[in-house]
């Protein structure tokens, strides 16, 4: 499309164009180019590629641009500086650095300094007045070094967003090329070879159930049969004859373009002072974004096929919730870190399936077995006059045991002898999760070429340059020629500061869940004085409820606030690489979002109706208000409460209306800015192009907020899963809907992320086995010391007359004398029941008033006790022992990728002695025949020889 503009001469050697004549020149061009016909220009109209309609767009940089006041009415609607021949030699004239400083002088508009001005000088024979100057010419020195490396670059500086300029960048092949062997990238040879499907029972086997599942496979094309693979190799220029290069277009794919253009901008580094690449570059405002472009449209029916439109119709709909997803496509469209964090949630929600189940199961067991529950039926029954203490100071009086007969009832659904073997199954099921991840991870990596794939070093972040820079400067009359790096004693104020406010976050979460606690206190005795006999008798709900939902909406303003301490923290730390920030950044995060999550719960579960007291020698707080109890159902319940409102919560509120809504607003803040600039309606209703579509899209922050709500998802599932059993299904169904969710983000939401490679999950694996780990430890605690299992089982086999659980309610309270309340603590309506109360009952292993140690601690509490540690080892135990066999009978890598592993090594090894055989025979051929000219020669002159010496005679 090029040809059909007339080319302009060039400039003699020597001449400089001003400024305004390259303006007229390429503007005159754009005007070309737009008088062109629709059919013609629909490409280049599209952003995906140059205005040449050929030169494809890998990358995207974008900048601030001032524009004069009434530039929009006075100038033409488009102002492209067009990389070509022409632009090429102006800006590689003789005098090519002069001429760019003077650009940036004109861009500048404003009157040289004055003599008392003070100036920065960027480099030799270059003032700069302004920041904006200071920006433009960075610019221009970047870009240099970007054609200096090989690669094209367009600027559009009148798009249809006010206020931004665009500069496009395309990588030709010979860069292509060149980068991907220096990045070691491994890419498809033309040789392939068939993968041959284990034979036998297991084949058939095999066969049948991917016929039962074909339904639920997404309609994504395959390029080839699946039992046929290209043989991989490293990319390598001088064995290019190796690959198909018949397409060149389409050798490299836009995923992994994209990602060596990210490549060379991460390595392309500015002379100029503290100007370090692309990181510095966004960070200083010199450029405001910088992205690689989705394949194209996605809602128009008539968008051509692509990628993008592919995963929206088969991954990013609901509508296919029920379909495996294309994490093949996924890979191939945003890299291999994304598509394993895509297939590590997906088997996590597939193996979600059979504990949801059993958890469903264990649920249905105890709804089943509740009125064969005996403990619940002597509650409950109406001939049950056992007489309870206050369970609050004045306010509160006596009340009957029956009135707990609906909270004891709802606790037996999930305080039952099934929740200890769901507990072991959990347990058990976190280990076969944890290794089938492996055997899966390393299926994809065979499949995607990472085998033998190294994490290569990555570059120093700008900000870790930046302080070595300012630590050399200071230091330079003492290290001229010593490298500096940062050292511990640099970092420790960093350190410090970490350690300081880590434990002032983790502090304010526990005065948090203090200050809830005093809350349930003074509302509990609030309600009791009510004259309402309604308020009264929900009391307990209505603490448990409110409590758990503003545990719940502090949780989740907390989060957000740790999260960005956590980001602070980390930058303090200044790490060297982009994987130590990320590590750091992970660590520091996951330990305050977790204490976060679980610190009300631990205190449920562990601490509370513990630090009481019993009548008359209650532990208080402040002097005034006296430490709560669990309800005679045990504190189970209100844990299950707790759990499930802050599970829910968080699904509900933080994972998924916050990642639709989020998005949606900034999208709709940065719609509303772009128009606040003065420009024509006709140009509004324009269509925008790829790379200014892409602009208003929430640029890609990572993936650990998606993992971390799923490893914080993953530690309700397992860590108190003894006594929510439900857990499992609630994220079940929360993570079909997430899937898409992410899905639908990641395709419509977000700038498309540069394409990462990665062979595991990095340090969150680690992570999810420190959680299961933990989860056998809590589940054991929780079973001995939060449910009354133990007790039951104690004065089943110890204590009961007949082996029955006949009695065990009577057996679990002791006595009180209700003379012996403290003054002032005792009921102020002692006879609200109808009669005169003087023993009560409450629920402790104590001896009675009338014995020789009233009050004391029983025998029976040390037996319980003692029953309860020993459960909790030999459970942690007996579980650890089963995950360490379950770990050593799976093998971590599939027998049949093994030999397909071993098979490529043997190809690849073949695949190179039958090139050397080529060679070699090529190089004897070249011998032979050079041996026959030689001797045809030696013949010639052999005949020549005598006539020449018979000439000489005649002389």
């Amino acid at each position: 499309m090029r040809e059909a503009a007339e080319e302009p001469d060039p400039p003699a050697p020597g001449q400089q164009l001003p400024h305004f004549l390259q303006d007229v020149i390429f503007h005159g061009k754009f005007k070309l180019l737009k008088a062109l016909t629709p059919e013609e220009n629909t490409c280049s109209q599209r952003g995906i590629y140059f205005q040449d309609g050929q030169r494809h767009v890998d990358y995207v940089l974008t900048y601030p641009v001032k524009k004069p006041i009434g530039s929009r009415t006075s100038r033409q609607p488009s102002h492209l500086l067009t990389e070509n021949v022409l632009a090429r030699s102006l800006r590689r004239g003789p005098h090519n650095r002069h001429s760019r400083a003077e650009r940036v002088q004109d861009l500048s508009s404003s009157p040289p300094p004055s003599p008392g001005t003070p100036v920065e000088v960027g480099c030799q024979g270059e003032t700069l007045n302004t920041p904006e100057d200071h920006k433009s010419f960075r610019r221009e020195e970047f870009e240099g070094k970007l054609r200096d490396m090989g690669l094209e670059l367009e600027r559009d500086e009148d798009a249809k967003i006010p206020g931004v300029g665009f500069v496009k960048i395309h990588a030709p092949w010979n860069v292509l090329c060149r980068e991907a062997e220096f990045m070691k990238l491994k890419m498809p040879t033309k040789r392939v070879y068939e993968v041959k499907q284990s034979g036998g029972l297991m084949e058939k086997i095999s066969s049948l159930v991917n016929k039962v599942v074909e339904p639920l496979h997404p309609h994504v094309e395959e390029h080839q049969p699946k039992n046929i693979k290209h043989l991989s190799h490293t990319f390598s220029r001088e064995k290019q004859h190796l690959f198909d290069l018949s397409d060149k277009d389409y050798f490299f794919d836009s995923k992994t373009r994209s990602s060596i253009v990210f490549e060379i901008l991460k390595r392309t580094k500015c002379k100029a002072k503290y100007s370090m690449g692309i990181t510095s570059l966004l960070g200083s405002g010199v450029y405001t974004a910088a992205y690689p472009l989705h394949d194209g449209d996605i809602d128009e029916e008539s968008a051509e096929p692509n990628d993008r439109k592919l995963l929206y119709e088969e991954w990013a709909n609901y509508s296919v919730f029920y379909k495996y997803q294309p994490i093949g496509l996924v890979r191939k469209y945003f890299g291999e870190k994304i598509g394993l964090y895509f297939a590590w949630l997906g088997l996590y929600t597939q193996m979600l399936i059979p504990a949801s189940l059993i958890g469903v199961i264990v649920f249905l067991y105890g709804c089943a077995t509740v009125n064969d529950n005996i403990p619940s039926m002597e509650i409950c029954h109406p001939r049950n006059n056992i007489t309870m203490c206050p369970l609050c100071d004045s306010v509160c009086s006596y009340w009957k045991l029956s009135t707990a007969c609906g909270t004891a009832r709802a606790s037996h659904l999930f305080d039952n002898p099934a929740t200890v073997f769901f507990s072991i199954f959990m347990a058990l099921w976190a280990a076969m999760f944890m290794e089938h991840w492996k055997r899966r991870q390393m299926r994809l990596n065979y499949e995607w070429d990472l085998t033998g794939f190294e994490d290569e070093e990555d570059h120093p972040r700008a900000e870790y340059e930046f302080r070595v820079m300012q630590k050399s400067l200071s230091k330079h009359h003492e290290s001229q020629h010593k490298m500096e790096k940062l050292t511990c004693k640099d970092r420790f104020p960093a350190y410090m500061t970490n350690i300081v406010m880590m434990l002032l976050m983790i502090g304010v979460t526990f005065a948090i869940v203090f200050g809830v606690i005093l809350y349930r206190i003074s509302t509990k005795a609030a309600l009791y004085m009510s004259s309402n006999p309604i308020t009264r008798s929900h009391v307990q709900l209505t603490v448990k409820t409110t409590a758990a939902i503003i545990n719940l909406v502090v949780i989740l303003i907390l989060d957000e606030v740790y999260g960005a301490v956590a980001r602070w923290l980390t930058v303090l730390e200044v790490p060297k690489t982009d994987k130590s920030f990320e590590e750091r950044l992970i660590f520091k995060t996951f330990i305050l979002k977790f204490v976060n999550a679980f610190s009300p719960i631990i205190y449920i579960a562990f601490f509370r109706g513990r630090l009481v007291g019993r009548p008359g020698s209650y532990l208080y707080v402040f002097e005034s208000y006296r430490m709560e109890e669990c309800a005679h159902g045990g504190c189970l319940m209100e844990l299950c409460i707790q759990l499930s409102i802050t599970m829910l919560g968080k699904q509900l509120i933080q994972n998924n209306l916050f990642e639709i809504g989020v998005p949606k607003l900034k999208k709709l803040i940065r719609y509303i800015r772009s128009k606040q600039g003065a420009f024509q309606e006709e140009e509004r209703q324009k269509k925008l192009q790829r790379y200014e579509t892409d602009h208003f899209l929430e640029p890609f922050a990572g993936l650990t907020p998606e993992y971390m709500e799923m490893i914080i998802q993953f530690g309700f599932v397992t860590l108190f899963v003894a006594s929510f059993p439900l857990a499992p299904l609630f994220a079940l169904l929360n993570n079909i809907i997430e899937i898409r969710l992410d899905a639908k983000k990641f395709v419509t939401e977000l700038r498309r992320p540069v394409a990462a490679r990665a062979k595991d999950i990095g340090i969150w694996y680690n992570i999810l086995r420190g959680v299961a780990k933990v989860a056998v430890i809590i589940n054991a605690f929780v079973i001995s010391f939060t449910s009354d299992f133990i007790p039951r089982m104690v004065y089943q086999y110890m204590y009961s007359p007949d082996g029955s659980m006949h009695g065990f309610v009577n057996h679990t309270l002791s006595y009180f004398n209700v003379s012996h309340f403290q003054d002032g603590k005792e009921p102020m309506d002692p006879v609200r029941l109808g009669y005169s109360v003087e023993i009560c009952r409450y629920k402790d292993y104590r001896e009675p008033p009338w014995s020789l140690t009233p009050y004391e601690i029983s025998k029976e509490f040390w037996a319980v006790l003692a029953v309860r540690l020993a459960f909790v080892i030999v459970f942690q135990n007996v579980v650890m022992l089963m995950n360490d066999i379950v770990d050593w009978l799976i093998p971590d890598i599939p027998k049949d990728i093994s030999l397909q592993i071993h098979k490529e090594k043997i190809l690849l090894v073949d695949l190179f002695m039958k090139e050397e055989q080529t060679k070699l025979r090529i190089l004897e051929n070249k011998a032979s025949r050079g041996d026959k000219k030689n001797a045809s020669r030696n013949n010639n002159n052999t005949k020549t020889t005598p006539n020449s010496e018979l000439h000489s005679h005649s002389f």
